[in-house]
């Protein structure tokens, strides 16, 4: 399989605009991929981020595998950060973000009403594209504010939302301008933060099968039939089997078999999922 990059021109236009408005903000919100947590850190962002304080979203939580998920919360609270699960398309959620907003404006706020200043806060909104930032912005105004869509890249300019309490900064999702690691790019594609349009959606869904195969095995049977773990391709031919994607001639249609694996995995119909093990990253800093 051939090396992912990808890093459009427009974002470093949007980090130019977000390292100017940080200076406004009081804190950011970086929303990272609950399937993915640590592909989905741009480590690029820091230095953008500087010393505001941070609030990691884990959205997409209601895909997640809950123990994993569980698992990385304790690693990032264990390095001092605030973090939080969430699904923003659940209404639900908002009350539990707003919270956390609340928790870090907390000295701001009692310092500015002991001046008798009702003041609003002022957050960015950050991260790998297509991790639901958009969505997130629409769930805290109530209200569809932000352009959203299921594909990378959907925001491209940086600009601000009011939202009730807190003003909002949306942003374009942003990768860094190349991929050291591999494996983690490889998870990026399969939740959609890279464009498909550059992949080789064979590669990725054979990819994508054999660490489902060595994670949840399980799955792959429930849902495709699959039993023989011991070869990607094997697996592949099985897949397209059990769904009826036979061409004429008998020969398989890998293309309608890969679409289908990768759309199953992004909208939760083989299981709750998450590609990564937080038992890995003991040592990862933030």
């Amino acid at each position: 399989m051939k090396n992912i990059q990808w890093f459009p021109g427009h974002m470093t236009r949007a980090m130019r605009d977000m390292e100017a408005k940080r200076d406004l903000c009081d804190g950011v919100i970086c929303v990272l991929d609950a399937r993915a947590p640590i592909a989905t850190v741009n480590k690029n962002l820091r230095s953008i981020f500087g010393e505001k304080p941070v609030l990691y979203v884990l959205n997409k939580a209601d895909l997640a595998d809950s123990a994993k998920l569980d698992g990385f919360i304790k690693l990032f609270e264990g390095q001092g950060r605030y973090v939080v699960k969430c699904n923003s398309t659940n209404v639900s959620s908002k009350r539990v973000l707003l919270q956390k907003l609340g928790e870090i404006t907390q000295e701001k706020r009692a310092r500015a009403q002991a001046k008798g200043v009702n003041r609003t806060f002022r957050f960015m909104v950050a991260g790998i594209p297509n991790t639901g930032k958009s969505t997130l912005v629409n769930l805290i105004s109530g209200q569809k504010r932000a352009k959203t869509g299921d594909k990378a890249g959907v925001t491209r300019d940086v600009r601000w939302l009011k939202c009730g309490a807190f003003d909002l900064l949306d942003t374009p999702g942003t990768m860094p301008p190349a991929f050291d690691n591999q494996y983690h790019a490889r998870h990026l594609a399969y939740i959609g933060s890279i464009n498909d349009e550059i992949l080789d959606m064979d590669d990725i869904a054979l990819e994508l099968l054999g660490e489902l195969a060595t994670l949840y095995p399980e799955y792959l049977t429930e849902r495709y039939g699959i039993t023989d773990f011991s070869e990607k391709l094997g697996m592949y031919e099985a897949l397209c089997k059990r769904r009826g994607f036979i061409l004429r001639g008998g020969e398989y249609d890998y293309e309608r078999g890969a679409k289908a694996l990768i759309d199953d995995f992004r909208k939760g119909r083989i299981g709750k999922i998450c590609m990564e093990n937080p038992s890995d990253y003991t040592d990862y800093t933030l």
